[in-house]
């Protein structure tokens, strides 16, 4: 059997991969870095995070928790290993990213069915079983030639920016306490109170800050996800202290009574000496995000070890081009995977990865396809990108809209997600996913 040519080991092509190797089909992965990095890299190593370290909930209430649980029982490769390096952060899965690709690539480059080929690709592979999962930062070279080879597609793109980390030590642990909101589960996040007057101060120096030049950048084509703080900011002086500096169920154990605003640090590694700034994707210049970010008292003398980067993201239409098993509909032996395909988050990148690698194994193996079903997260994903009556066709996170209604009443928001997600994971007990 002739090697499936796997384009990228992000997360999609690294979970592409696997499945398909612990299927005995052989994979060649081809991947750029290290001869090749963009501005978002920061590692050679395969599964790289280049934003939050953090893959949101693992409750399945929650959409992403249902999607998660999905990959684990489709033999997950990224999901074992976020499992098995995970960090405490309350009811989200956040994981030590460095350990976690590194993971990652141990178990790729040690697989004896995948060949790992370092180097960038600039054209799609003229003939056989390919799956392009180049990531929304696919280089120039590949990206052209995608436009060239399907030029009814178009391209469409969005800005997506990633957090500061600073180090523990630098942390002025006097003005920040240890908790999690309303005290649920373990004290995994650290709080960073500011008061009415330092949040002020704080507000009209962040948006008036001087930002990084990023070609075409407009606050309108800014994924909503992943919203640079500044911009956020803009919107509104309450605005943040409804988003990631809400200060609800935070109660300041110094005075018993929730601060105007609080900004909360989470774990970035298993040894705790390094923290995420939650929420505070920027695209300040460094001096700017010092300056600023040193206005939140607990963060005063805050070392940084990377600062916030901003990056654009490109993405295909893919609604005029795939079908529901990531395949093109117009040259079936290629597909993509990933937030090339406009799926967002990486969870969701993860698990495109996984169905269509799924998909062609089974297509390789002369069976039926699996189709999953619009009742799981996974399928309801895969029928989103792919129909052609989505119009002005954006990212998407996984969400209970994608997922069909329960046809009866369940009180309480969290008890009906419960519900779809118990019929989710019944119907895909009903799969033959082997």
């Amino acid at each position: 059997m002739e090697p499936v040519i796997v384009i990228g080991a992000g997360l999609a092509g690294s979970e592409a991969a696997w499945q398909l190797a612990r299927r005995g089909i052989p994979v060649t992965l081809r991947e750029m870095k290290p001869q090749k990095m963009t501005p978002a890299h920061h590692s050679p190593s395969f599964g790289e995070l280049v934003c939050s370290n953090s893959l949101r909930s693992d409750q399945l209430e929650n959409a992403v928790g249902l999607l998660k649980e999905e990959l684990r029982r489709c033999g997950s490769l990224i999901m074992a290993c976020a499992d098995a390096h995970r960090v405490e952060a309350g009811g989200a899965l956040a994981v030590d990213r460095h350990a976690f690709s590194e993971a990652i690539t141990e178990k790729i480059r040690s697989h004896p069915k995948i060949t790992v080929v370092e180097g960038e690709v600039t054209d799609l592979p003229a003939e056989g079983q390919v799956i392009v999962a180049s990531g929304p930062l696919t280089s120039d070279p590949l990206a052209e030639a995608i436009a060239r080879r399907y030029p009814q597609n178009g391209y469409l793109h969005f800005f997506d920016a990633a957090a500061p980390l600073v180090t523990f030590d630098s942390v002025d642990m006097e003005s920040a306490w240890f908790a999690s909101r309303y005290d649920r589960g373990t004290p995994d996040y650290i709080n960073c109170p500011m008061t009415e007057e330092e949040y002020q101060s704080f507000w009209e120096a962040l948006t008036t800050a001087q930002e990084a030049e990023v070609h075409g950048f407009e606050d309108a084509g800014v994924f909503e996800g992943c919203m640079p703080v500044e911009v956020m900011a803009r919107r509104g002086r309450d605005t943040l202290c409804y988003g990631p500096l809400k200060p609800v169920g935070l109660k300041d154990p110094k005075t018993g009574r929730e601060p105007s605003a609080v900004v909360q640090l989470r774990k970035d590694n298993a040894q705790g000496t390094i923290y995420n700034i939650v929420g505070f994707q920027t695209h300040l210049k460094w001096p700017e995000q010092k300056r600023v970010f040193s206005m939140i008292p607990a963060l005063r003398n805050a070392e940084y070890v990377r600062y916030g980067v901003m990056h654009r993201n490109t993405f295909l239409d893919s609604p005029r081009l795939l079908n529901r098993y990531f395949r093109v509909r117009t040259e079936p032996r290629i597909r993509f995977a990933g937030q090339v395909t406009g799926v967002e988050g990486y969870v969701e990148s993860t698990a495109s990865g996984c169905l269509a690698a799924l998909e062609l194994a089974r297509e390789l193996e002369g069976k039926s396809p699996i189709d999953f079903p619009r009742e799981t997260a996974m399928g309801a994903l895969a029928l989103y990108i792919s129909d052609p009556s989505v119009v002005n066709f954006q990212p998407m996170n996984v969400n209970f809209g994608l997922i069909p209604p329960l046809g009866y009443r369940v009180k309480g928001k969290r008890n009906k997600n419960a519900e779809l997600s118990k019929r989710a994971l019944e119907a895909l007990g009903q799969l033959d996913l082997e």
